[in-house]
């Protein structure tokens, strides 16, 4: 791990601080996740709850654009797209069925996390995947 650490410019002792950090902040995450699972009401009403999924479904197509033409270009930008789209589609998946509050929304929830939005973030998750090996070639050819 410290090792790509080193590779993209990071010093020895950022090498050590930056696992460190990401360690602590899950370690501090149990706790919290704990608290809201026993503080948090079972059903909410968000003011804002139109404004909140419009802009979640802008930026996973605008997501969805840059993997298209970071992959047309055959850019190293495609790891980080794909990658990061994949994280969104993720939760969007996640967040259409838990939240849906009918059994017909349910369904097509669970349609579309199923048929759509899970195997579209697994192909992601492949293509960044494929994109780093092939870059970590390149280096290695170098």
């Amino acid at each position: 791990m410290t090792d790509g650490l080193r590779r993209l410019g990071f010093r020895p002792l950022s090498r050590r601080l930056v696992p460190l950090f990401f360690a602590a902040a899950a370690l501090i995450l149990v706790p919290w996740v704990v608290l809201l699972a026993k503080a948090l009401p079972t059903t909410h009403r968000s003011a804002h709850w139109d404004v909140a999924w419009t802009g979640f479904d802008v930026v996973l197509a605008l997501l969805l654009v840059s993997v298209a033409v970071s992959a047309w270009r055959c850019s190293p930008w495609l790891e980080g797209a794909a990658t990061a789209t994949a994280a969104l589609l993720f939760v969007d998946a996640w967040f259409d069925v838990l939240t849906s509050s009918t059994r017909s929304e349910f369904i097509v929830a669970l349609a579309e996390a199923i048929g759509l939005e899970l195997p579209i973030a697994v192909f992601c998750l492949v293509l960044a995947r494929s994109v780093e090996r092939r870059l970590q070639l390149e280096a290695i050819r170098q």
